[in-house]
């Protein structure tokens, strides 16, 4: 966007200079979506070209895969244990990839993007 750089200057005579335009829709920033653990809920966004990106808001149910079975089941999230991208994350219970969730089936980490891609995939996680 080489159009939003000269937004902050100044003209020589010390006046400030007037956007020629403002934003279209596709530039326009938007703040990240923090999935929480609730009943599911998903909002749309409409990106360039009328790409529509869905976007987890909440959610309550994962789809677990099993890598040594190479099943996938569908269940009901209890607790997030612990988020390792962020301590702020980790104390209120949001989740992204990588975090550590508890289900029926024991503890199992996050796979999917839910702030982009609209799903909760995991696999079985276990401890070292």
């Amino acid at each position: 966007m080489a159009w939003h750089g000269g937004l902050k200057k100044r003209k020589k005579s010390g006046g400030k200079k007037r956007a020629y335009r403002t934003k279209k829709l596709h530039e326009v920033g938007r703040h990240p979506i923090e999935t929480k653990l609730d009943e599911t809920e998903r909002k749309i966004e409409i990106g360039r070209s009328a790409i529509r990106k869905i976007k987890l808001v909440s959610a309550d149910m994962v789809n677990l895969s099993n890598p040594s079975t190479g099943r996938t089941v569908r269940l009901k999230i209890l607790d997030v244990v612990r988020n390792p991208a962020n301590i702020d994350y980790n104390r209120r219970g949001v989740i992204t990839k990588g975090a550590i969730i508890r289900t029926e089936n024991g503890l199992a980490r996050i796979i999917s993007r839910p702030g982009q891609d609209g799903v909760l995939n995991a696999v079985i996680y276990e401890e070292e």
